[in-house]
């Protein structure tokens, strides 16, 4: 009788497992950063089971620097007693988006607004092999949530409000990163963040999601079905709590329903510190295998479980059980084969193919929300175009939150094109820039107002947060760069780009032309090739538009919308030429 590869892979497990002492399993379930001060000799004294990358130094210059410093991290874990591989993991959200030069696509609201599963796809595969091309053979990508109200600050990393749509985009991305896992240009996926992250009262980062049982059920875990379904590498614990337990320490939902319930055979990784954050061992006894982040709470965490294991509370069935689940991606990577990242690779890196598509993403993310008197498409002939806007000509402001750093980018990055850079590209006519609406270019045939919010991430972008001044409408100076052209006349084509939709519709009023652009990523010029028609409007509004600030109050999406609240344009709305 034929052996099946994942039977093959359960016995190495099995056979490796037998072997480890309980300091090499505990040594496997810490995740720890690169940059640590004692990261090289941690790696092998402490068996450290994975590396992650965060806001923080970098591992080199040079792509190549990077995989040198995981190379020589690799071989401080294969000189072990047992010779165990590491795990190199990254937040690519949206593309290989740490590395200064990678493509870098619209974020996940902006591919929920194209609908092309086929698209979530490719990019999800270029970003793969973009990471691979850095050293890392794991991605905490895609996030799954579903999410309920704008003010949480990270509702554009979801794909949509419709669970539906969402299920379609997850089984596209994890089958992008994934692939043949053994190939050396595919990657470990990680949906995320398990459960409710996206739907807590009032949209607060970490805060309580009082759903039901049966809501999470049948809203929440769909997306995380499918993911299982398509064998999902990780899936990642949230912030948030549910019936007051802290999602990190809910055996109910982790282990019960995850792995239990839906057969879940991957690794489940905390978030950001998650340990010393949320009950310490009640984490592992919750289910959760790796803990991310451990640093300077590593010898905590290690005494830590090593204590729960001889007071009996924490089993051993649970620590072997976590430890199995770790090395069965292990062996799934083929990282026991090959476990050095493949140099060739690093060509491929920001390559005219990979932007191409991230072109053709900015393209069909693009949402029409008006077109009077059929203002567009512009005329490459048109006299002159006044360009009006900070978020016109930096591809950092219009590329949002996890782009270079953590909390995104207030400038330009390696290999980006701006919305600037592709109208004064197509325009045949005078294009000028006048930043700040304060020159006298009222004689234009047309400005094109590119306004929107300022990068953010997580926490830090919930609005309300103590640390931003961000705001559900336009900031007042953004307003009256629009204003100042409609009050003289020239018609007007805003472009918002922002993370979520906002209440602008005194904006979409007085406008000839309003665009929803989102996060757009490395290819700002895609939206000019849009603009004059080299392209027809093909985006579809992933997410209820609202009408007014109420509408923000308590949570609100597609199966909680207040039937009296009407929204200003509805899910799946966008018009064409």
């Amino acid at each position: 009788m034929k052996v099946s590869k994942d039977e093959i892979i359960e016995q190495k497990v099995d056979s490796l497992l037998k072997l480890m002492t309980l300091e090499e399993k505990i040594g496997q379930m810490s995740q720890i950063r690169h940059f640590e001060v004692n990261a090289d000799e941690d790696v092998s004294a402490k068996f450290i089971g994975s590396i992650i990358h965060t806001q923080g130094p970098n591992p080199g210059e040079t792509a190549l620097d990077w995989q040198n410093r995981f190379i020589a991290l690799q071989k401080k874990a294969l000189s072990t007693r047992l010779g165990i591989p590491m795990l190199f993991a990254v937040d690519a959200v949206h593309g290989q988006n740490t590395f200064n030069g990678a493509t870098i696509f619209p974020h996940n609201i902006g591919l929920g607004a194209t609908q092309n599963e086929k698209l979530v796809e490719e990019i999800a595969k270029i970003t793969a092999i973009e990471s691979q091309a850095t050293g890392f053979n794991w991605v905490f990508s895609p996030c799954v949530a579903i999410p309920f109200n704008e003010k949480w600050g990270r509702v554009y990393e979801a794909f949509s409000e419709s669970t539906e749509l969402t299920e379609k985009l997850t089984k596209a991305s994890i089958k992008g990163h994934q692939g043949n896992l053994e190939d050396s240009n595919t990657v470990l996926a990680t949906a995320k963040h398990f459960i409710g992250d996206g739907a807590t009262d009032f949209g607060v980062e970490g805060g309580e999601t009082s759903l039901s049982a049966k809501e999470i059920n049948q809203i929440l875990l769909a997306p995380y079905k499918v993911a299982v379904k398509e064998n999902v590498g990780a899936i990642m614990a949230s912030f948030n709590t549910v019936s007051g337990i802290s999602m990190h320490a809910n055996k109910a939902l982790i282990t019960d329903t995850l792995k239990v319930g839906l057969n879940f055979k991957g690794i489940v990784v905390s978030d950001w510190q998650g340990y010393s954050r949320f009950g310490k061992n009640d984490i592992i006894n919750a289910g959760v295998d790796v803990v991310m982040a451990v640093d300077g709470n590593l010898v905590d965490f290690q005494e830590g479980l090593r204590e729960g294991v001889k007071d009996s509370t924490v089993s051993m069935v649970r620590i072997d059980d976590a430890v199995k689940r770790i090395l069965r991606q292990k062996y799934r990577l083929g990282l026991f084969e090959n476990p050095f990242p493949d140099a060739s690779l690093i060509a491929k890196i920001g390559s005219k193919e990979h932007r191409e598509i991230a072109k053709q993403a900015v393209r069909e993310s693009l949402v029409l929300l008006k077109n009077k008197n059929n203002v567009l498409p512009l005329s490459k002939e048109t006299k002159k175009i006044v360009v009006v806007g900070e978020h016109a000509n930096n591809s950092g402001l219009q590329s949002g939150g996890w782009t270079i750093n953590w909390q995104g980018s207030y400038e330009n990055y390696n290999g980006a094109t701006t919305i600037l850079d592709g109208i004064k590209k197509l325009a045949k006519g005078e294009v000028v820039y006048d930043q700040e609406a304060s020159q006298n270019h009222f004689d234009a045939d047309i400005a094109i107002i590119v306004v929107g919010e300022t990068p953010y991430a997580e926490f830090m972008g919930d609005i309300g947060h103590e640390s931003n001044q961000l705001q559900l409408t336009l900031s007042e100076t953004h307003q009256k760069y629009i204003k100042t052209y409609q009050e003289k006349g020239v018609k007007t084509v805003v472009v918002l780009v922002s993370g979520r939709p906002l209440v602008v519709t005194n904006q979409i009023e007085k406008s000839d032309a309003f665009v929803a652009a989102w996060l757009l990523g490395s290819e700002g010029d895609g939206v000019a090739e849009v603009l004059f028609g080299a392209s027809n409007f093909l985006g579809k509004l992933p997410h209820s538009w609202p009408k007014s600030v109420e509408d923000f109050n308590g949570k609100y999406g597609p199966n909680f919308w207040d039937k009296s609240i009407e929204p200003l344009f509805p899910f799946g709305f966008g018009l064409k030429y």
